[in-house]
């Protein structure tokens, strides 16, 4: 790579073979002597809406008050750290029958899908918001998951097709997003490689190989134009980078040996560990952010129905069976467990924003980051009093330490209505919101 000028686009990619990495914000990407709005460097949006599936315990998700210094709950407490970049709300609901299919297919649009084989839903936020920040990053979107529903074919209570189970973000009513579980296909979309097959990444993992080693030279060539600060920032990414390569590639080893090379439609880069898969999607998520690689995100950090047992939390029963507690108080503790446990993750991946910079701030500074469920007391399938907190700055427009009650059954449209505006999208009905919350 040479360089002509010391100044350096946004949009500066390191190519090689096989390779076409993104980069992060560097202050050589920032001109002197010119207004910090007018630049690279001005505070962006990022939006990111994380699902978490069959509700929660809500007496130990509820804080106490709603003046600034209120009191966090159990499950709550591994995001205290955080609260002047928290809102949490009460109140808000999903006006729909019980059942799972409609908790995740109605959390981001407010729209009741269709019955039977008809696959119909409504055009999520997400995908709102995207078409407004999003149309000059490599994806607009990114929607992940760590699993999915086995079959998209027959019923999964009160006749709703099961691909309902399988995303919480839809282009159009009727085109669900599919959801990417696999961290490996993930990394190479991002950052171009080849992987695109089973087989071809079962290569990759035979012969050893990274994707990264095709840009060693231009990393060399373009540090040299570089000062000691951007020089700094673009080591640690680059190892960063390497990093989470690795771990996908001891994922893919650890299967590798359970199912052998020759078996190339196994699902290669699934890390066996929950914990590890979880993570190495939200350490991508937080890449693609920083690189500028796309500024929305959706994850379904699990499924509604899902079995997934939880044993290294003292869970050794399926999550579903789980929350179908019957009142029964040793399964609703072993509920707030799992609660706090994904409330602990999501704690680590707000740490990640935090501890990295963006322009005059930093990754947490500009997001605004929905997280909850469409499901309250899972016992018994309750739509209302939704868990539903949302993290952030969203680039100067949002303040935090607030705990926002609203009247019982007031569509959680509402609140989308209201984040909306943060992102400049303006309007007066989404879905079946009957008016708008302010944040």
């Amino acid at each position: 790579m040479f360089l002509t000028k010391k100044h350096l686009p946004r949009r500066t990619f390191l190519r090689g073979i096989g390779a076409t990495i993104a980069l992060p914000l560097l202050d050589s990407m920032v001109p002197s002597r010119t207004a910090l709005a007018q630049t690279a460097a001005k505070p962006m949006l990022r939006a990111g809406f994380i699902y978490i599936p069959m509700g929660a315990q809500m007496p130990q998700w509820t804080p106490i008050g709603d003046k600034p210094g209120f009191k966090y709950s159990r499950i709550l407490k591994p995001i205290e750290a955080f609260r002047d970049r928290i809102n949490i709300v009460t109140g808000t609901s999903l006006i729909a029958e019980n059942g799972h299919a409609l908790s995740n297919s109605m959390w981001l649009n407010g729209t009741k899908p269709a019955h039977g084989t008809e696959i119909r839903g409504g055009t999520t936020i997400d995908q709102i918001i995207a078409q407004k920040i999003g149309q000059d990053t490599t994806f607009p979107s990114l929607e992940i998951a760590t699993e999915d529903h086995a079959s998209e074919l027959g019923s999964c209570g009160g006749d709703y097709a099961c691909a309902y189970m399988n995303t919480i973000s839809w282009r159009t009513p009727t085109t669900p997003n599919p959801m990417e579980l696999n961290p490996r296909v993930l990394f190479e979309r991002m950052f171009g490689g080849d992987g695109a097959t089973a087989e071809s990444r079962v290569t990759r993992l035979r012969d050893n190989l990274s994707i990264l080693d095709g840009v060693t030279q231009s990393v060399g060539d373009l540090s040299k134009g570089l000062d000691t600060k951007d020089k700094a920032r673009l080591t640690d990414y680059m190892e960063n980078l390497r990093e989470i390569e690795r771990r996908i590639a001891k994922a893919e080893k650890q299967n590798s040996e359970s199912t052998g090379y020759g078996a190339p439609n196994a699902p290669v880069g699934i890390p066996d560990s929950f914990e590890e898969h979880a993570t190495l999607l939200f350490d991508l998520w937080a890449i693609a952010f920083q690189a500028n690689i796309t500024r929305v995100v959706s994850f379904m950090l699990a499924r509604e129905l899902s079995t997934r047992t939880y044993p290294q939390i003292g869970v050794p029963d399926g999550h579903h069976p789980v929350s179908h507690h019957q009142n029964d108080l040793q399964r609703m503790e072993m509920q707030a467990k799992i609660n706090t446990y994904h409330m602990g993750m999501f704690r680590d991946f707000l740490t990640k924003l935090k501890n990295m910079p963006d322009g005059d701030g930093n990754m947490l500074d500009h997001s605004m980051i929905l997280y909850g469920s469409g499901m309250s007391n899972s016992n018994v399938h309750a739509h209302d009093q939704l868990p539903i907190l949302i993290a952030g700055g969203a680039a100067g427009r949002l303040k935090g330490d607030r705990h926002i009650k609203v009247k019982n059954d007031t569509p959680l449209s509402n609140l989308l209505v209201g984040m909306m505006d943060k992102a400049d999208v303006r309007t007066d009905h989404f879905g079946d919101s009957s008016g708008r919350i302010e944040i």
